[in-house]
């Protein structure tokens, strides 16, 4: 149902030049991707937030990478393997021994890139070797030397370089046997990052030496790259942000580091479903995947010794088979470099009902503009496209497309709140002079899918990290190494189409579409209750449209995803991404049942927040 994913469409270009221009467009250029230091600007529940959800000692996190087809599984285990057998004797044979000074030619021969990666490996774990023991040499996993961050990261880097020198070797002589496409592999590589470090002294009576904090981004190359630091790529190759400290009593703060630079990464990238991320404390590295409602933390893989180097290993060759969704990005949601429609664009695959066939397809569609980027770490992580039905219309918008991961509840595909409210009240007023057009019109709306191989699954938290605990049952079942408590519940990914019915609120061009805009709404919102007996439950910024016609300012009436009948409760599940404009009462008791002076205090608090800075700080 959907189509595989060609290089140069999604997330493989040709080479890393064929956007050099791109980040210029609004679609490939965020205002923050996370490459200067954004530590300064944390929000401030970030902390709380980031403890409260983590999940530490989580097995099933490296686990998420692998390839969902056992025969390539099978091609990362075999090819993991031989990496990490080549690195142990080069590690061996640059390691100093009594009698010789450490030898990175490996005993005379010549200076091999992979030998000097090898070096750089050695000297981060501070790994000892043995003489020959019992026939055989190996390396002992002593306590390494504490370095700084910024010592640390080029040694990161070597690990992660000496890997993809091998995968291109291996891959691209398994593609030229057929067993691997070339469409199918990527190279994961470092960004070149302009000494992202942020130095603190450390009391002197714990530590007398200063440490720091470095970032180091990840970025997705395709197999001709040159294996080297790149330059940074367009915005949507930026794979994931890894935070290194050099000593463990700041790697909380590491976490948090991480933490602020992946919500800039959901900001930034419009095809995220979520994201992974790394943090280094000395030679400990933990993998982390960042969901819409938790955060979970991998065991820890220590570099230092045999098993924690192969893991990690195993890590990165997942990374670079593995299929995008994967990754964390969304094969529905491609980024596509076509100057002759005026620069990049996106092409937004939403699965429609085919009354000819009875039968669910793929349309497409296609925007070059984000009306609302997910702005929070958790959540929904609602984004809004103005859409057509083609490229060269683009700039004519016919369609607003809103994409997010909606709290259900349960993992049911038939699960549409929205849409079954807005045809409760298009039913009631479609034929109102007074209130037609005062709703918005929808005209496709459903759960995304995903391709696992030979079938497709409806996307949600309950089938995208399956393995890790997400429920309070599932983290009791999991054991007491995994901590935290969750209140989480099925999140499922969907996705609906409406009519264009103008901007949002907050991106009125004058005083008049807000004020008829916010008196519009709150007639819908009473009519609603009135006549459907229907409770919005969710007034935001983003729910408002401003439609300017030849007949005037008409405020539009959208986002019934939390909509539920007057009596019947509240929502249907906690949603903290509704908290900024929430009533009082709603926040004291966010399970408490919903009245009409809900939505009438939410909709106040929309126009104290716009009147102060939410239309135009200037004014």
């Amino acid at each position: 149902m959907t189509t595989r994913l060609t290089a140069g469409e999604v997330d493989l270009p040709s080479s890393p030049t064929m956007v050099d221009d791109g980040p210029d467009h609004p679609i490939l250029a965020g205002e923050d991707l996370g490459f200067s230091d954004t530590s300064g600007n944390r929000d401030d529940g970030l902390d709380d937030l980031f403890q409260r959800i983590l999940r530490r000692n989580c097995d099933a996190v490296c686990h998420l990478a692998a390839p969902s087809d056992p025969d390539l599984r099978t091609v990362v285990g075999k090819i993991a393997s031989e990496i990490a057998a080549d690195l142990e004797p080069r590690m061996l044979r640059a390691a100093p021994r009594k009698g010789r000074a450490s030898d990175p030619r490996g005993n005379g021969r010549a200076n091999e890139p992979l030998d000097v990666w090898a070096r750089g490996i050695l000297v981060w774990t501070g790994g000892q070797y043995l003489p020959p023991s019992a026939g055989s040499r190996h390396i002992k996993d002593s306590e390494p030397t504490r370095l700084a961050a910024d010592n640390i990261a080029p040694f990161f880097e070597s690990l992660m370089l000496f890997v993809a020198y091998h995968i291109m070797e291996y891959f691209n002589k398994y593609i030229a046997t057929g067993v691997l496409k070339p469409e199918d592999c990527r190279l994961i590589l470092p960004i070149n990052n302009d000494m992202d470090a942020e130095h603190t002294d450390f009391d002197s009576a714990s530590y007398v030496d200063p440490t720091d904090f470095f970032s180091v981004k990840c970025g997705m190359f395709p197999l001709s790259s040159s294996v080297e630091r790149q330059k940074a790529p367009a915005p949507h190759l930026v794979f994931a942000d890894t935070e290194i400290v050099g000593h463990p009593e700041y790697y909380e703060k590491a976490e948090l580091r991480l933490a602020t630079k992946t919500k800039a990464l959901f900001f930034n990238q419009h095809n995220r479903r979520f994201a992974w991320g790394l943090a280094v404390s000395n030679c400990n590295i933990h993998a982390y995947v960042f969901g819409p409602d938790d955060i979970w933390a991998s065991t820890t893989m220590d570099i230092s010794g045999i098993k924690g180097r192969r893991a990690f290993i195993s890590l990165l060759v997942n990374w670079s088979l593995c299929a995008v969704d994967r990754l964390g990005f969304d094969p529905n949601i491609r980024y596509v470099v076509n100057r002759c429609v005026g620069g990049p664009y996106l092409e937004i695959d939403v699965h429609e009902m085919d009354r000819s066939t009875g039968k669910v397809e793929p349309r497409t569609y296609y925007s070059q503009r984000c009306l609302g980027a997910t702005d929070r770490l958790t959540g929904c992580h609602a984004r809004y496209f103005a859409a057509s039905a083609s490229p060269e219309s683009m700039d004519k918008p016919a369609f607003l497309i809103k994409d997010g991961w909606m709290a259900t509840g349960s993992g049911s595909a038939d699960d549409l709140r929205e849409s079954s409210f807005l045809n409760v009240l298009h039913a009631e007023f479609d034929k109102s002079n007074k209130f037609s057009g005062s709703f918005a019109q929808l005209v496709s709306a459903g759960p995304v899918y995903i391709s696992r191989g030979d079938t497709v699954v409806a996307d949600s938290t309950a089938t995208a990290f399956v393995g890790l605990p997400s429920t309070t049952q599932d983290v009791a079942k999991a054991g007491s190494n995994v901590q935290g408590s969750s209140s989480s519940c099925v999140r499922q990914h969907r996705r609906t189409v409406a009519k264009w019915a103008g901007n949002m609120i907050s991106e009125a061009d004058n005083q008049s579409q807000v004020v008829v805009a916010v008196a519009d709404t709150m007639t819908a919102l009473n009519a609603a209750y009135d006549k459907c007996k229907i409770l919005h439950g969710n007034v935001n910024d983003r729910a408002i449209l401003v439609q300017q016609t030849v007949d005037g300012i008409k405020g539009v009436l959208a986002e019934f995803d939390y909509a539920n009948y007057a009596g019947a409760g509240a929502n249907a599940v906690e949603s903290p991404e509704l908290m900024p404009f929430q009533s009082i009462r709603s926040l004291d008791n966010p399970r408490a049942v919903r009245t009409p002076l809900d939505d009438g205090e939410s909709l106040l608090n929309l126009v104290c927040w716009l009147g102060s800075f939410g239309v135009n700080k200037a004014q």
